[in-house]
């Protein structure tokens, strides 16, 4: 028997319907079901001839954890090659519900702060493991009378080391016969890799982006950021003059406040010198502590407001973010590196029993 061809293979799904004879209508019909509507597998397949030769899933869920506080819902979820990675579903006051996808498994761009960063790997997902997050979380969404407003590129994982699938899953996201997602509702957020930045721009004008930047002193920054020495500001000040040019809307600058590292008043300074004559929004994110970085303290509230009153004076548009899931592990990749450990514990234990 063939392999189940995948829910996004477009012209294997057009065989398997021409070789079968089932009517283009029900092709739609799934489509729609599934990836537009989120209904639950079984209702979808159901209704399809040849259900035994449709693959919906690339993911295994792992494990779900729900934030008492607030909420914030984090999906771990188990790949083919055994590796996990995480989405969170975060459930806003207002009603809106962001979903936050990953694009690897680790990362290699190992930011001082974050913990994907500090877990030592660094593997691509492939467009379909991106895709099923969100067709997942859709579905758990679904389940709640809810339905995904805001997708952001801001998991485990440097998006722009994983160019080539995550333009195959924007173009799948946004394709009118797959998920039809609105591309505005799409934000991509790097570490900051000029050439890509641009490029995505000019190929998804309508997608947004967003800059870590979290200095504008290329000094500090490259103590928290590695590749902040291959790509120093005045890169990335160039690329987003021209994706200003390209997408006539603001980028968003990320900062993350740290105390002692870049919440000074002479940091403000900086950071509103560097973003002269630029279109972008600031959001100031307080710091989720990681236990791999102790060194490093978020910066009080306090300190955050001065900071952007700062920016505000100077005429820039900065909003305060606010952290959801504390109580479950916010910080990117915490929750996975915590869970592989006692997944290796337990292979460990097990061979041990074993011998």
């Amino acid at each position: 028997m063939s392999q189940p061809i995948s829910i996004y293979d477009l012209q294997g799904f057009d065989q398997l319907r021409r070789e079968l004879r089932i009517d283009p209508q029900q092709v739609r019909q799934l489509r729609n079901r599934l990836l537009k509507h989120f209904d639950s597998d079984a209702d979808v397949l159901a209704k399809f001839p040849a259900s035994d030769q449709v693959r919906l899933h690339s993911l295994e869920v792992y494990r779900r954890c729900d934030s008492e506080l607030d909420g914030a819902s984090k999906l771990l979820f188990r790949t083919q090659a055994g590796m996990l990675i995480e989405s969170v579903v975060l459930r806003i006051a207002t009603g809106r519900t962001t979903l936050c996808v990953s694009s690897q498994v680790g990362c290699a761009a190992a930011c001082e702060f974050c913990a994907t960063g500090k877990m030592g790997v660094a593997q691509d997902l492939s467009a379909s493991e991106i895709l099923d997050q969100v067709l997942q979380a859709g579905q758990l969404l679904a389940s709640e009378g809810r339905k995904i407003r805001n997708l952001v590129f801001m998991g485990m994982g440097e998006p722009f080391h994983n160019e080539e699938n995550l333009y195959l899953a924007i173009g799948a996201l946004t394709a009118s016969e797959l998920f039809h997602h609105s591309p505005a509702k799409i934000l991509v957020s790097t570490v900051g890799i000029p050439d890509a930045m641009i490029r995505c721009a000019r190929r998804f004008p309508e997608v947004n982006q967003a800059l870590s930047l979290h200095s504008a002193r290329q000094e500090s920054r490259e103590k928290i950021i590695p590749l902040a020495k291959k790509y120093p500001l005045e890169q990335l000040r160039r690329a987003i003059v021209e994706i200003n040019r390209i997408q006539q809307k603001p980028v968003m600058i990320e900062y993350l406040m740290l105390a002692g590292v870049n919440d000074a008043s002479e940091d403000a300074d900086a950071l509103i010198a560097w973003l002269q004559g630029l279109d972008v929004h600031v959001n100031l994110i307080p710091y989720n502590p990681i236990e791999d970085a102790p060194q490093l303290v978020a910066t009080e509230r306090p300190g955050r407001d001065a900071f952007a009153r700062q920016l505000k004076q100077a005429g820039y548009k900065t909003t305060i973010r606010y952290s959801l899931g504390a109580d479950i592990d916010a910080a990117c990749g915490q929750l996975v590196k915590k869970e592989n450990r006692t997944i290796q514990r337990h292979h460990a234990t097990t061979l041990f029993k074993q011998k």
